[in-house]
């Protein structure tokens, strides 16, 4: 099985979401039987003692099949596995809509922080940080209707763990660093989209061109 991972250096969410490139050449090389669709939603920080995280907080791995059926074979096998351990997992009917919103959530809450080099708090503090974060919000949302996503069918969870408002996502921990980031699979992609649907994407488009200029 090959899992979509949020994760860089795995199969990330970007490119998952961007016109079925990553699972195609998957499948290609190890068959489609083999490919299970999925996201990781862990909230992890870094201490002393390396990568850390709450399990009892922690929502884990949200998998399933894309097309009927949902409770499949492969899909059971994968359930006892977890069973035998400590994984937190949830099966969906609705992995599309599961993929799209922690795309949505990566592009949303990722980029606008990371172009201002300030914690996540600055969309709690700050009005005009929280209207950029929507504006992206709105032409993802744009995006995933033409493509028949519905947000509305993903289960809410009440699990979830806590963010520091200093917290500095993926993004901008990218750019402290001085590496290159995800930018084309999140702005890149939705531009893409955005052309080939009709759909305008100025919020994206501007991200898109700070990002790189800061890269």
């Amino acid at each position: 099985m090959i899992w979509g991972l949020s994760r860089r250096k795995d199969i990330r969410l970007g490119v998952l979401a961007e016109g079925k490139r990553a699972e195609k050449l998957i499948s290609d090389e190890i068959g489609a039987s083999h490919v299970i669709y999925s996201v990781i939603k862990v909230a992890s920080h870094k201490e002393e003692n390396g990568y850390c995280f709450n399990p009892e907080t922690t929502i884990g791995i949200i998998f399933g099949e894309y097309k009927p059926p949902f409770q499949s074979e492969r899909v059971k096998a994968v359930c006892d596995l977890f069973e035998k351990s400590d994984i937190s997992y949830r099966v969906t009917d609705y992995i599309r809509e599961e993929i799209w919103s922690k795309f949505s959530l990566n592009a949303c809450n990722n980029l606008p922080q990371a172009i201002l080099g300030a914690g996540v708090g600055c969309y709690r503090d700050s009005v005009h940080m929280k209207a950029i974060s929507e504006g992206l919000r709105s032409e993802i949302e744009a995006i995933a209707a033409a493509k028949g996503i519905e947000f509305s069918r993903i289960e809410s969870s009440a699990k979830g763990s806590p963010v520091m408002p200093s917290a500095r996502y993926s993004t901008l921990q990218d750019l402290d660093a001085k590496r290159h980031t995800e930018i084309d699979m999140f702005s890149g992609a939705l531009m893409r989209m955005g052309k080939e649907l009709g759909i305008p994407t100025p919020y994206n488009e501007y991200t898109y061109h700070m990002t790189k200029a800061l890269e």
